[in-house]
């Protein structure tokens, strides 16, 4: 019985993740920009609505398996394997970062546009620190970010798991908030994002919370790698 309610998770996360990633041309040959957003958009929508659909069913599965004595102990390490991956919602007091570009006074002659936008790197850079001061969970965008998110540029705008989006940019992490703190202070990539923020008036804001909720990872679980032609 154990078995089958581990194959029957496995089956029902693994349709998820085919749901959330099938066969979708992620390099389109043209077309009006903001017409390709939109489409984009709302075709993850359609496989994000697909998803939750699976994710309901295998809490389904899990909530029958604690009801079962034979399979409490194959549930509850299914459940706390589930917590580890980011597919369980988190909550706890932890850390708020908002990141935004320079406002339009500080585009002067002789200022590289460069300086004064939000860039993939920084996202990084503050993530990475939270992270390393012990953070639990951690979103961007409101998205769940696990160890397989990819966080993209492409122009001003930022691409997470497939869904773009626009300046400002909010960082949630939950866990140790005097760790956090102080990762996020001696981090070398947030430092000199912060004297940037002082010198060409990029925004940043970190807040400290008592009540963070974090909704779990909701995107595909498959892997792709690279194979030998022979």
């Amino acid at each position: 019985m154990a078995v089958l309610l581990v194959c029957s998770v496995a089956g029902l996360t693994a349709a998820a993740a085919h749901a959330t990633s099938d066969g979708e041309d992620l390099r389109p040959a043209g077309g009006d920009i903001a017409s390709l957003v939109s489409d984009r958009t709302l075709r993850v929508e359609q496989r994000q609505q697909q998803a939750d659909d699976l994710q309901r069913e295998i809490d389904d599965v899990l909530d029958a398996a604690d009801r079962s004595s034979g399979i409490d102990a194959v549930a509850r390490r299914l459940r706390s394997l589930r917590d580890v991956a980011g597919l369980s919602t988190a909550r706890g007091p932890g850390i708020r970062v908002t990141l935004d570009d320079a406002p339009r006074s500080a585009a002067t002659s002789g200022v590289d546009p460069n300086y004064l936008v939000v860039h993939q790197q920084d996202l990084q850079a503050f993530v990475n620190a939270l992270w390393a001061g012990g953070a639990e969970a951690v979103s961007l965008q409101g998205q769940r970010l696990v160890s397989t998110t990819a966080i993209v540029c492409v122009g001003s705008t930022v691409i997470i798991d497939g869904r773009p989006y626009s300046p400002p940019y909010v960082v949630e992490a939950i866990g140790d908030r005097p760790g956090m703190t102080y990762s996020l202070g001696t981090s070398p990539e947030v430092v000199n994002y912060e004297r940037y923020v002082t010198k060409y008036r990029l925004g940043m804001k970190v807040e400290s919370s008592d009540d963070l909720v974090i909704g779990p990872y909701t995107g595909t679980t498959s892997l792709q790698y690279a194979r030998p032609l022979a």
